[in-house]
């Protein structure tokens, strides 16, 4: 028998023998049995990969022995399948977790979900606070960890589309379950500003000392530290989906098992306790954590991104505690970063990120700052906490200077802390799911305005090439200003700009002028 083999025969009678031994059950109830999950208080709702990837590409099948390229990834290892239910009164229970949930986001009951239905981090919590539905009055605005558990990476980040054109998209949350929308198209938003606000700030700041909220992008599969103020003046909007129940979710209980694991008793997870002491490329993370031996057990694998969120511990920071996100009981490796700081590691994750081109990026948590290269200089923009995603392999391109709109730092090689439980199931080719889609129609001003160009990167041996004016030369005034009057009328308004124009239009002549805008835009 395999390795492969074993590991179908060993999670199924493992379970099983547990059942049998603890309770007595018949044959068919512990059949039955073995599908449930434990009724943990902090259940982890999987991530709904089914598909496989090597480095580069979605596969056919799953690679069926150690050592292929990415044997042991996230679709391999199936844990808690997410199931919702429809309550029928405007709220969806998530029977895993037991949170219910407000079914949409449109918030002022308009039937439409559009730039309107957008609020401060303020407004959400007076929102949720004054909201009568479904008879609760006892509503919150979720934490990271609660909105996290949404998150389905089946899910394809559009960014960075390339041309004007149809173009179907599957998010990273059941549209099907719950009111989605893209960010507003026809309010000059992005189509991916699709931010959800969490009631989770930030202990640190980014950017230049900004008051930074945490939130999950469901079009683009990705946990940002997002400044509380706009960029395009006043403070920042978001979508706002508010929840209630099991106020436990999300709190750890952590136990020291004085052999090299910790066991966090309200997920069910046990952990390496400490980490791989330095950064890999992805498929030998998968390969590290296959081949671990650790306190008698060779059972662990690599954590898929939900598992690996849950002990993200979002009261510390680099800034504040002087420590990796994640709590004393675990060991972490630090490191110098690109900005010459000491810092603590990203961690891989068996998820792979994909996009509507390929599947070669796996997303990672930070456990310490989330660096961007910004006007000149290496700065904490995301947060420690954030879930963003590197390529797997190193590809011959180097990024000096970062790469996107935030000057993001792409990272080939990062750390790994292994994970283990009873209850998560080696199938070496799942069955394979597939979610509905949504289609967006886009024009070429759309597809201009999503697009990540990228920052200064280089090929290794070539001569670098410049893009300065791609972060920091880009004027959102002249873009909008599409008769070149030097004023810009309510029709070339866009996104919040349009939103605020009343306000922003001091001397009510129906214009906008640069001297009217925000610092950052009038410039």
């Amino acid at each position: 028998m395999n390795k492969t083999e074993f590991k179908n025969a060993f999670f199924r009678i493992s379970k099983l023998t547990a059942a049998i031994a603890i309770t007595g059950m018949t044959a068919f109830s512990t059949v039955a049995a073995a599908n449930q999950s434990p009724q943990y208080s902090y259940s982890i709702v999987d991530t709904n990969q089914s598909f496989c990837t090597d480095a580069q590409s979605v596969l056919g099948e799953c690679p069926t022995e150690e050592g292929k390229t990415g044997f042991g990834q996230d679709a391999q290892y199936q844990g808690n399948a997410p199931s919702y239910s429809r309550n029928n009164d405007g709220t969806v229970t998530d029977n895993n977790t037991g949170l219910m949930w407000a079914q949409t986001t449109d918030t002022n009951g308009d039937g439409k979900i559009t730039a309107a239905d957008k609020m401060t981090y303020d407004e959400a919590f007076a929102y949720a606070s004054n909201l009568e539905l479904a008879g609760h009055s006892d509503w919150r605005v979720p934490t990271i960890k609660e909105l996290y558990s949404l998150m389905m990476f089946d899910g394809e980040d559009p960014s960075g589309l390339n041309g004007a054109g149809t173009y179907s998209i599957r998010p990273f949350i059941d549209h099907e379950y719950f009111g989605f929308e893209s960010g507003d198209l026809s309010a000059g938003e992005r189509l991916i500003d699709s931010q959800y606000v969490s009631s989770t700030k930030y202990v640190s700041t980014t950017m230049n000392e900004d008051e930074t909220v945490f939130g999950v992008n469901f079009i683009d599969g990705r946990i940002k530290g997002y400044g509380m103020e706009s960029p395009h003046g006043g403070e920042k909007t978001f979508y706002v989906m508010v929840v209630r129940g099991n106020t436990d979710y999300g709190i750890n209980d952590f136990s020291d098992n004085n052999n090299g694991t910790v066991t966090d008793k309200a997920t069910g997870l046990t952990w390496q306790q400490a980490d791989s002491g330095s950064g890999m490329d992805w498929p030998t993370a998968l390969e590290y954590c296959e081949n671990l031996e650790l306190a008698g057990n060779s059972d662990w694998r690599l954590p898929n991104i939900k598992e690996l969120q849950s002990i993200v511990d979002y009261s510390k920071s680099p800034d504040t505690s002087n420590s990796a996100a994640i709590d004393s009981v675990f060991e972490v490796t630090p490191f110098v970063n690109e900005g010459g700081k000491q810092d603590y590691p990203n961690y891989w994750s068996s998820t792979t990120h994909l996009n509507l081109k390929n599947g070669q990026h796996a997303a990672y948590m930070a456990f310490g700052r989330s660096l961007g290269y910004m006007n000149g200089e290496w700065i904490d923009v995301h947060g420690a906490g954030a879930q963003r995603s590197d390529p797997k392999v190193y590809n011959g391109v180097d990024y000096p200077e970062g790469h996107g709109p935030q000057g993001d730092a792409i990272r080939y090689s990062n750390s790994v802390r292994c994970v283990t439980d009873s209850n998560t199931v080696f199938e070496v080719q799942p069955e394979s799911t597939e979610r509905a889609t949504k289609q967006y129609t886009l024009d070429s001003s759309d597809t201009s305005m999503d697009a990540h160009k990228p920052g200064n990167q280089q090929e290794k041996g070539k001569t670098k090439r410049s893009n300065e004016g791609d972060r920091q030369g880009h004027d959102p005034f002249t873009q909008m200003d599409t008769n070149n009057d030097g004023k810009l009328s309510r029709d070339e308004a866009r996104g919040p700009l349009k939103r605020d124009f009343d306000r922003l239009d001091t001397n009510n002549d129906g214009y906008l002028t640069r001297d009217e805008l925000p610092k950052r835009l009038g410039k």
